[in-house]
């Protein structure tokens, strides 16, 4: 058995979503338990929510100006910054981004809730 997995983003086709568009890596890997995206957000990203997924943002490159929709909540958004959310909350990224995404559990695309 290989010791690692590697990906290349790049070779991987990307999937849209209601935040843009996904490159998810690792769905295949049985015994890792997540998947990792990488979203390039378009700036009509539309707002959602996971019932049982919780994700991680790392944010790479944002516009000026960028925010996370959090329920009710704006939050200013800058490359470097980190947020956590949980099942439940209603999210939506607000201007172009590009961002790292953990999913944990692996994603599950019947896991996405539109209002």
């Amino acid at each position: 058995m290989i010791p690692y997995e590697l990906i290349d983003f790049q070779e991987i086709a990307g999937v849209p979503c209601p935040c843009g568009l996904a490159r998810r890596g690792f769905a295949d890997v049985a015994d890792f338990p997540a998947t990792i995206h990488v979203t390039e957000i378009s700036a009509d990203a539309t707002l959602h929510y996971h019932k049982s997924l919780t994700e991680t943002y790392y944010f790479l490159e944002c516009d000026a100006g960028s925010q996370m929709q959090l329920n009710d909540e704006f939050v200013d958004v800058h490359p470097g910054m980190c947020i956590m959310i949980r099942p439940g909350t209603r999210h939506r990224a607000v201007g172009r981004m590009k961002v790292l995404i953990v999913v944990l559990p692996k994603f599950d695309p019947h896991d996405e809730w539109l209002d």
